[in-house]
């Protein structure tokens, strides 16, 4: 049996090796300065491992990667956060939302550029793993960058109007509708190549063992469908993933948790409110299980709202995609074509679920009805909201549900500078 330590090194070793070539390529297009270290590193396995494997480090990476900087900014204008400091500009430019966010905000820079790094490197893998010789390795190496390369443009999709076609000098800029359609097509390669050569179990052993990756390229497929507005295939998606098993981002002291390192200063920003920020009918039932996870009091001499969940350890992992959404995505699909029947027994899976593999349960007796199309809408945005909190999801959430504008601080967000000085193409700001 493979030592973990051994194991443990390896992972450590190939996520140097990428890091290495993404502090090297920094420059507009994203390209390595040593151009010919790099085509060597592209031509064997070894090589695309590493860089493979350093799309996740790039993801997560401490509070310039795509996850934190993503949260942040949803919570921010999606009223989930508070913000404790007016000292951290970035955060009080977004918790302040409106025409004070700006090309100069940091978090959106860098999740623009992180987003967009991984774009370039997953890129890098997919064109060059067809190459070896070994055709198992070569589909996971395509499906695992596959992963992180649709969660890049995904995320981008959620944020801005429009999205960069690409990563090179003055790319042109396509609309976040074709955006999230170009995030399932990465998707379906992804799939089509693994169903020709399925997955080499040398490939397992050398990457990360959390990210489950059949799964989560049906989950995402599903999301992105569901955000296009494509309901039949989204249904389909979630219907092909399996609900016992887990995808995630694993973190150690080494690599530790960002949420934990943010919330455990308790000088950038917290929940809100128990109520995760939701008023009206959307409030919480207090005996909804979810709020005691997600939340948590501390401190003295006068005990403070702490952010739980996934951001409660050093090692907390932070899922890639939560059981209970693949649950609401099929809810809320069957709402809308009208099958209520069926999507009120989908949305009661949420309600009264009582063990999650990551622990998030409402533990709620089931909802009764009858209920029209608009009310279990109404349902399923309030459950997602409590389910999926802090998750950098609900920003879409609410334009897909209609809520009021009044309810978040922007619709979308301005390009930073970074990008409009560098590439002509770069649409206007949105005004709100």
């Amino acid at each position: 049996m493979k030592s973990l330590r051994n194991t443990t090194s390896k992972y450590i070793t190939c996520i140097a090796i990428a890091w290495a070539f993404c502090l090297a390529s920094c420059t507009k297009e994203y390209q390595d300065p040593s151009r010919a270290k790099t085509d060597v590193a592209l031509t064997s396995q070894q090589g695309l491992t590493a860089v493979a494997i350093g799309l996740q480090r790039v993801y997560t990476l401490n509070r310039t990667g795509v996850m934190f900087n993503s949260v942040a900014a949803n919570g921010f204008i999606t009223n989930e956060f508070s913000l404790l400091n007016s000292g951290n500009i970035p955060e009080l430019q977004l918790s302040t939302g409106g025409a004070a966010v700006d090309g100069t905000n940091t978090i959106l820079f860098n999740l623009w550029t992180s987003a967009n790094k991984i774009i370039y490197d997953a890129d890098l893998v997919i064109a060059n793993a067809g190459n070896l010789g070994d055709k198992g390795y070569a589909s996971g190496l395509i499906a695992y960058s596959s992963i992180f390369k649709a969660m890049a443009i995904g995320n981008l999709s959620q944020y801005w109007e429009r999205i960069p076609d690409g990563t090179g000098k003055n790319v042109p800029f396509i609309v976040r509708a074709a955006g999230f359609a170009k995030a399932i097509a990465v998707l379906d390669n992804a799939l089509t190549v693994i169903a020709a050569n399925p997955i080499s179990s040398s490939f397992n052993s050398n990457i990360p063992p959390t990210i489950n990756i059949v799964n989560t390229l049906h989950a995402l497929k599903a999301r992105y469908a569901l955000f296009a507005g494509n309901y039949p295939l989204a249904l389909t998606e979630a219907n092909l993933v399996d609900l016992t098993k887990t995808s995630s981002f694993a973190f150690d002291a080494t690599s530790p948790n960002v949420l934990f390192t943010v919330i455990s200063s308790n000088n950038v920003f917290q929940p809100i409110n128990i109520n995760l920020g939701l008023t009206g009918t959307n409030v919480p039932d207090v005996v909804d299980k979810r709020i005691p996870f997600y939340t948590f009091f501390a401190g003295t001499p006068t005990a403070t709202i702490r952010m739980g969940g996934f951001a409660t350890t050093t090692s907390t992992p932070f899922p890639v995609y939560l059981p209970g959404e693949i649950m609401l995505i099929k809810a809320e699909v069957l709402t809308r074509q009208p099958d209520l029947t069926n999507a009120l027994a989908e949305l009661n899976k949420v309600v009264t679920k009582t063990s999650d593999p990551f622990g998030v349960a409402a533990a709620l007796p089931a909802l009764t009805g009858p209920y029209t199309q608009q009310q279990l809408l109404d349902l399923i945005y309030k459950h997602r909201s409590i389910e999926l909190y802090a998750s950098g999801l609900k920003i879409e959430d609410m334009r897909r549900f209609n809520q009021p504008v009044a309810s978040r601080k922007r619709n979308f967000f301005p390009y930073p500078f970074q990008e409009r000085d560098n590439n002509t193409n770069t649409p206007a700001d949105p005004g709100f």
